[in-house]
């Protein structure tokens, strides 16, 4: 079945193949994502040509769209070579690859990238593209990154607004038949000098992040009973570490966008660009206003 009939809240799967070894990765990791939720598989190359480069003829353009559609063919083969069942289907684009990643991915699909590192430090920064699509999401996109370890969905929540972000997160733990880890990280410190906080105060703000756990905890339970559902919450010096830490032992981390669609610097928080940089599995970022990804309705 195409997107139109897969599980709710999960569409179709989109992915750029490049040629780089990042890129193969994601491809595989999309090809066997696409087979998990029974649709199909979108491959996108861009070739970048529109509108045409001044420096480049006519005749070195139609080489590169000939390159690229022999480069979606092999890709193609290597896809289908390990996954026969699945259907894929292969779109050349003009334009810049965030653009033709997004047109694919149309209202509800998902997006999937490579994580672009050379090696040394520059290993750990994604690549422009990968930027581009993530601080523009208006749909969901997964970095792939890491060696991800089966066992278990971790979702990174804060409160009733990442509602989606938690159902997105349930929905990939039914899919590969392992439990999800609600994980909620709240940051504490102490500013040079000063004594620990009044303990009355400390368990007071304690009690509210976990009442703010539990009401995401005990909706997705009540929605999705066939589902188990560890709920786990602390408080630590670096949240971005705290989850980056977990992550070690994620098949998937789940997050969740907190803010409106636009350039890089407004959309990409500190920690939501920690996780995207430093997670040690594949990331999906959900955007707070994507489709389905309301708060508790």
């Amino acid at each position: 079945m195409d997107a139109s009939t897969a599980r709710p809240g999960l569409g179709r799967v989109v992915v750029g193949a490049d040629g780089s070894p990042s890129a193969r990765t994601a491809v595989m990791w999309a090809a066997a994502e696409a087979v998990l939720r029974g649709g199909t598989l979108y491959l996108v190359h861009a070739v970048d040509t529109d509108p045409p480069s001044p420096f480049l003829s006519q005749a070195e353009i139609l080489r590169s769209r000939q390159a690229g559609q022999e480069l979606l063919d092999r890709t193609a083969e290597a896809v289908t070579a390990r996954h026969p069942e699945l259907t894929v289907v292969k779109e050349l684009t003009d334009g810049s690859a965030p653009d033709g990643l997004r047109r694919a991915a149309a209202l509800t699909g998902t997006i999937v990238v490579g994580h672009r590192g050379l090696g040394g430090f520059s290993a750990l920064l994604l690549g422009s593209v990968g930027l581009e699509v993530a601080a523009g999401a208006t749909t969901p996109v997964v970095v792939v990154r890491g060696a991800a370890e089966p066992g278990v969905v971790l979702a990174a929540v804060r409160d009733e607004h990442d509602m989606g972000c938690a159902r997105a997160a349930a929905h990939e733990a039914l899919l590969r038949k392992v439990p999800l880890r609600l994980m909620h990280v709240w940051g504490v410190g102490l500013s040079a000098g000063s004594r620990a906080a009044p303990s009355n105060g400390g368990e007071e703000i304690t009690r509210d992040h976990v009442r703010a756990m539990a009401f995401v905890s005990d909706l997705i339970r009540e929605e999705l009973p066939e589902l188990t559902v560890h709920a786990d919450g602390q408080k630590s010096r670096s949240v971005p570490g705290a989850l980056v830490d977990a992550s070690h032992h994620a098949d998937l981390l789940v997050i969740g966008g907190r803010r409106s669609p636009g350039y890089l610097g407004p959309t990409l928080g500190r920690t939501t660009l920690s996780l995207l940089q430093h997670a040690h599995c594949p990331v999906e970022l959900i955007p707070r206003q994507g489709p389905g990804h309301g708060s508790t309705s």
